[in-house]
């Protein structure tokens, strides 16, 4: 296609519709690659805002005989979201949740509904979606319907299909049309006529009526199947519905604007036992032991995928349900009325295993958390194991095979013989109870022999798949992976059914051509191969682990966990934007296509790059929350420093880098420079001349700083319980001080000497600015003071914890020493300090508060570190507190971000999501507590409460023991 062709499909699509039309280069390369290991560059992309939209885009599609391709969250493991031509993307406009009827148990929701918000919506009415794939907090109702998706409880609920009811749709003519369940005395009626629709109908009568007697004797017999179009749903007496043909047909017939979907009660309580066992095998051995027990999920993790999940911070504290280091879990769901009637349950099924020889251990999982944590570590399965460092990763194109669950022990004994005969291993996960599991060997796609060995692989699985009676796809669908499977699976005659279908519904194969029929090869269009070639980034940070600056944006698989929206912190601009490239997924393939040629490497540097990657507030909650540990945050760091060098250090960024010598002076002058901040015209010239928003108040300077308060202060009490060193932060030193003494008063209090380090700034404000040399001579400096502390045993407790995060994650890829590595170990959160000596039995404070609510919310680095749970631990160790912590994810502050005069509405909206109502709904008397400085400034701005500093809360709970103001 010439340029003069594209030029004039965009501008006729820019006339055509209300949404947005995107034909640029950087678009197209954030929307060439989903999860899958394929990667084709689209024409362009539309984001529709509502079904007029779609029509006149696939309109105009038509006249010029280009594709068109429907996407949700773009989370296809077998490459159903990438193609050539148009995408659709309908997650970021056509998102409502239309008519929900609880009587009927039913819902209509246009295409880009998100499962998880569908069923958060539900949840008062008592309803759910029955089908759960692993992706439901991203995964478009669309999206979930044209991959006919199962997930955990399909033994329960079925497939996607089994509750599709209607479907409004697009067909390739540009023509609407509703697909619901027919009178048979009308489908004569319904082909009659000359248009598209009416062919339709005419058509799947004609093929279902021809091949009836194959559909019947020669369709797979295993049910767990998304393979191939539905046919078997209009044979045996079924109601025939065109809208069960569309479910699993991956876009390929006709583009899904609305749905109207069947609902299942939700399950009045659950409970799950997490069974050990020594190896895979015996796992599988016992799972048809344990379907006599009638459960409601079994699902497996095996020993390679917990390994990996212990390197995951967020996902390793969740590993409350392991014991020991077992080759293998089955977690055991079931469902029931009362807690007697689950403990029954959960009984009989341990004296069942034990009198079939299983020990165990079996681990109960009775509370919701607990249960969290394992359905959590489960569903990141895909990320998780993508978190392999280097090249050979377990890669998704046999992951999806599905058997009879009698046969899996002998099938899973065979597809070990032939990884072994290929020299390879692969992890094991998901639905046992199914028979679907999702195996994926290791593979290096970047080598022609690997690639080579990865097709002989499927083609030996194939076999091994049809000689069980499965298929090759229980629940991802056929895409690029798996369609070339699909003639030796059904037979000619049923694959010649598949393509009478596609030509009905498609005569001139627009709607996202190569999948299911007519497919091109598995090795074909790959993202990785031979000849995949980055640039050399030299790099002021260690990314040696990750392979190097590339290595490490690679790291991104594309499965799109940072597209949630319902919980957790990452990533917080997505939140509020619903861009695709202000996902850490967008800004990782935008870096990669620099890399690696798919855009010019001068785009490295560029101010569109600066543009993906500006709203990247570094909360590091990706590297937390990524199952794959994308470290974006780091990646920003390294840009923005290539950035200043190409193109100059702005004065604003060279302000906030040097905050500690501003801090300083101004605290010296205090309180005049106080004066000066607040004055209306200086703080204009602010925003006018160096681009602060005039609408933030600036933190005042206080006088006299912390350090001088502690040179006059005199400890209370003798101290027995060692000494501890505080690492005072530029904000405790010079506009918090009363958080420092009441730091000071609390570990007195608990029986410490405390001691001050002699210390320049940590350097997290020249970090997130990239002003990376600085941020190294500050690294340098600081290990050389702390290193002899901490080699005396005496640990560095630290308050702020972005500086905390500086100290523990930064310094040793600055100082490649053992000593700042032992710096790093030795430096906790003031929080984490207090639980870790509370626990080991050390801390003899005793503090005791009247009865009070108290809100917590935790900073994002403080996050990614270590988590909330010691600052709760400490708290509710408090007589007279009710805590609860607030699900709001990033306030929105994010350092200086907040107070940049562009950023200054993005980080309101950051805010309001959740963090600002929480806290308006709370009493007036009830206690805040945010450890980080910004979030506190955030709180103050947006809501007029005042947060405090957990050491504070502590010291005025210290009976006769009132901080100083």
């Amino acid at each position: 296609m010439t340029q003069r062709q594209r030029d004039e499909i965009q501008a006729e699509l820019q006339q055509s519709i209300a949404g947005e039309v995107r034909f640029d280069r950087y678009s197209r390369a954030l929307y060439s690659t989903d999860a899958s290991i394929y990667q084709i560059e689209p024409l362009g992309v539309v984001i529709p805002r509502d079904r007029s939209d779609v029509v006149a885009t696939i309109e105009v599609a038509a006249r010029y005989g280009v594709p068109v391709l429907p996407r949700g969250g773009g989370t296809s493991l077998g490459g159903q979201a990438v193609g050539p031509g148009i995408h659709l993307d309908f997650s970021k406009m056509m998102n409502r949740i239309l008519e929900v009827n609880s009587d009927e148990r039913r819902v209509r929701v246009e295409a880009g509904v998100i499962l998880d918000h569908l069923n958060a919506h539900l949840k008062p009415h008592g309803l759910m979606f029955g089908p759960d794939p692993a992706s439901a907090n991203r995964a478009t109702l669309a999206g979930v319907i044209g991959n006919n998706a199962a997930g955990s409880h399909s033994i329960l609920y079925g497939r996607s299909v089994d509750h599709t009811l209607t479907v409004r749709a697009v067909l390739a003519d540009g023509h609407e049309a509703t697909f619901a369940a027919t009178d048979p005395d009308r489908i004569g009626q319904l082909g009659q006529g000359d248009g598209l629709e009416a062919r339709i109908h005419r058509e799947v009568a004609r093929i279902v009526r021809e091949h009836e007697a194959e559909i019947r004797e020669d369709w797979p017999r295993h049910w767990r199947r998304a393979s191939g179009y539905n046919l078997d749903e209009f044979v045996a007496g079924r109601p025939f519905n065109i809208a069960k043909l569309l479910a699993g047909s991956e876009g390929t017939l006709a583009v899904m604007t609305e749905l109207t979907l069947n609902l299942v009660p939700r399950p009045p309580r659950t409970a799950l036992d997490v069974i050990h066992f020594d190896s895979l095998t015996a796992a599988m051995d016992a799972v048809n032991i344990i379907l006599e027990c009638q459960p409601s999920a079994v699902e497996l993790l095996d020993e390679m995928l917990l390994n990996l999940t212990r390197q995951v911070p967020l996902y390793a504290r969740q590993l409350t349900f392991v014991e020991g280091q077992p080759g293998a879990l089955l977690a055991v769901e079931f469902y029931g009325e009362s807690e007697a009637d689950l403990a029954a349950r959960l009984n009989g099924l341990e004296a069942h295993l034990r009198q079939q020889g299983t020990r165990g251990p079996f681990v109960r999982a009775l509370t919701p958390a607990a249960q969290a944590n394992v359905w959590s570590v489960r569903k990141a399965g895909l990320g998780l194991l993508m978190s392999m460092k280097g090249d050979w990763k377990p890669i998704p194109f046999v992951e999806d095979t599905s058997v009879p669950p009698q046969a899996l022990p002998a099938y899973i004994r065979d597809f070990e013989r032939i990884l072994a005969e290929y020299q390879t291993r692969a992890a094991f996960y998901a639905h046992a109870s199914a028979g679907c599991l999702h195996i994926r060997p290791l593979i290096n796609l970047k080598r022609a022999d690997e690639i080579a060995k990865m097709r002989d692989i499927a083609t030996a699985i194939s076999d091994l798949v049809a000689g069980y009676g499965g298929v090759m796809s229980g629940e991802h669908g056929d895409g690029l992976a798996r369609s070339l499977w699909l003639e030796k699976t059904f037979g000619p005659r049923l694959y010649q059914a598949f393509r009478e279908v596609k030509a009905a519904f498609d005569p001139h194969g627009i709607m996202n051509p190569g999948k299911i029929v007519e497919a091109p090869d598995m090795t074909a269009n790959l993202r990785y191969g031979p000849g995949y070639r980055t640039i050399d980034v030299p790099t002021h940070l260690d990314f040696s682990r990750d392979g190097g600056f590339a290595g490490a944006v690679e790291m991104c698989n594309g499965s799109g966990v940072c597209r949630k929206l319902t919980t957790g912190t990452m990533c917080p601009s997505y939140m509020v934007t619903l861009e695709e490239e202000h996902s850490t997924r967008g800004r990782a393939n935008a870096l990669r296509a620099a890399l690696s040629g798919l855009l010019p490497p001068e785009e490295l540097t560029s101010p569109r790059m600066h543009q993906v990657l500006d709203l990247c507030i570094a909360c590091k909650a990706c590297k937390a929350e990524c199952p794959s540990q994308v470290d974006m945050a780091r990646l920003k760091y390294e840009f923005l420093a290539k950035y200043h060098a190409v193109h100059g250090l702005p004065l604003r960024a060279r302000l906030f880098g040097q905050i500690a010598a501003l801090s300083r002076l101004g605290s010296a002058t205090a309180p005049f420079s106080n004066w000066v901040l607040r004055n209306p015209v200086v703080r204009l010239g602010l925003e006018r001349f160096v681009g602060i928003d005039r609408r933030r108040s600036l933190p005042a300077f206080a006088r006299p700083t912390f350090s001088t308060w502690f040179k006059r202060h005199r400890p209370g009490r003798r101290q027995t319980n060692g000494r501890v060193a505080l690492f005072h932060d530029t904000f405790l030193e010079y506009n918090e001080p009363r958080i420092g003494i009441a730091a000071t008063r609390v570990l007195e209090a608990a029986g410490y000497e405390v001691v001050l380090t002699d210390h320049r700034c940590c350097g997290r404000p020249m970090i997130s600015q990239g002003m990376l040399a600085e941020a190294r001579r500050n690294a340098e400096y600081n290990v050389a003071q702390l290193a002899p502390l901490v080699e005396q045993g005496i640990p560095i407790v630290g308050f702020e914890p972005s500086c905390v995060s500086a100290l523990r994650e930064e310094y040793p890829d600055f100082v490649r020493h053992s000593s700042a590595t032992l710096v790093a170990q030795q430096t906790l959160l003031f929080d984490e300090f207090l639980d870790t000596e509370q626990v080991a039995g050390k801390l003899t404070l005793h503090p005791h508060a009247a009865p009070r609510d108290v809100l917590l919310h935790g900073h994002c680095h403080q996050k990614a570190l270590i988590g909330t749970t010691p600052t709760l631990a400490v708290l509710r160790a408090v007589p007279g507190l009710n805590v609860t912590e607030i699900d709001a994810g990033c306030c929105g502050m994010a350092g200086a971000f907040g107070y940049e005069v562009e950023h200054y509405g993005i980080s309101q909206a950051m805010g309001e999501r959740a963090l600002f109502k929480a806290i308006r709904a709370a009493q007036p008397e009830a206690i805040i507590i945010a450890d980080g400085v910004s979030c506190r400034q955030q709180i103050k701005h947006g809501t007029g409460r005042r947060a405090l500093h957990l050491a504070e809360v502590l010291s005025d709970a210290l009976e006769g023991c009132a901080p100083e103001r």
